[in-house]
């Protein structure tokens, strides 16, 4: 997952030409899924830190710009999936959770400040590398952002609609 692009027409980038970047570096059955930089592709088990760092700078020299990159695996995503904390009845029908992604998990301190946000217009919870969130638009404006985790939690961090990570497994 690439974090900030093609996002308020800024870092624009086409998935033809996103597929292609991954391809170049060798990545066999690369598929794209929208236009905010979900890429899946497979490759022979690397440590995920060094696949990472391969990959923003291979972005980095081909774009001329920073993206960061959120790295997880099939049965991640899968276990991201089961982990879900919110039970049906917490989840407002108009509204699908979201996931953010981390590098890291963070801090206990930084969980304990961000989930003291939990009230009438959102629900937070973090599990491992990963923020869980519920928006209650109906009952005032949600703070729920990727810069608002991001400044709690002073980690980058990217997030995806619950569709849109289910729809990773499907693919």
């Amino acid at each position: 997952m690439l974090r900030g692009i093609n996002v308020s027409g800024q870092k624009i980038i086409k998935m033809t030409d996103l597929k292609a970047m991954f391809e170049a570096l060798k990545f066999k059955n690369v598929t794209t899924y929208i236009q905010s930089g979900n890429v899946l592709f497979e490759t022979r088990k690397t440590e995920e830190a060094t696949l990472n760092k391969k990959i923003e700078l291979h972005l980095s020299k081909t774009l001329g710009y920073d993206v960061p990159v959120f790295l997880r695996t099939t049965d991640e995503i899968a276990a991201v999936i089961d982990a879900q904390p919110f039970k049906p009845a917490q989840i407002p029908i108009s509204n699908q959770p979201y996931v953010t992604f981390l590098h890291e998990p963070p801090g206990k301190d930084a969980i304990k400040l961000l989930e003291s946000f939990n009230g009438e217009t959102d629900l937070f919870k973090v599990i491992n590398r990963e923020v869980y969130a519920v928006q209650y638009k109906d009952k005032g404006k949600p703070l729920f952002t990727n810069m608002f985790i991001e400044k709690k939690l002073k980690m980058p961090a990217t997030g995806r609609n619950w569709l849109t990570v289910n729809k990773f497994m499907e693919l």
